[in-house]
């Protein structure tokens, strides 16, 4: 396990992990459950998903999107076990810690609250379904006139 300062400071170089962002659907969600909801969120993926020697779906265990924890997951190199290898110093093929599941919580609420601190997101406009012509006959057909 490595100091925040300096895994921050790592994340920070990487383009893939500086790709993510909170929608404005997760940081309302953050708004409206609070920091100590949303911790224990962490902690209990952490300890259901994370920490096992051997996680069901290791690699693959962790949305992309659904919920801020995991995204921040995935902006802070805590998404699988390979990642917490690599990333923070944390043995795969083990069991996770006490204070290893602990550090990875704080670690995920670190980049939340960083989060937190930008403005809120615009919400994405949905753009509206075009109505498909109800037989294929038509929408192949050639207007030359």
């Amino acid at each position: 396990m490595l100091s925040i300062d300096h895994v921050f400071q790592r994340l920070s170089a990487s383009p893939f992990r500086q790709r993510f962002h909170l929608g404005s659907k997760e940081y309302l969600y953050c708004q409206n459950k609070g920091p100590e909801d949303v911790s224990q969120h962490a902690a209990d993926f952490v300890a259901s998903r994370l920490a096992p020697a051997e996680p069901q779906n290791d690699g693959k265990q962790t949305p992309m999107r659904g919920h801020p924890v995991f995204i921040a997951q995935h902006a802070t190199g805590t998404c699988c076990r390979g990642c917490l290898e690599k990333w923070h110093n944390i043995p795969a093929h083990t069991k996770m810690s006490k204070i290893q599941q602990d550090y990875t919580v704080t670690i995920i609420m670190h980049w939340l609250n960083i989060e937190m601190q930008r403005p809120t997101p615009a919400a994405k406009q949905r753009k509206p379904k075009q109505k498909k012509p109800a037989s294929g006959d038509e929408s192949q057909q050639l207007n030359l006139l």
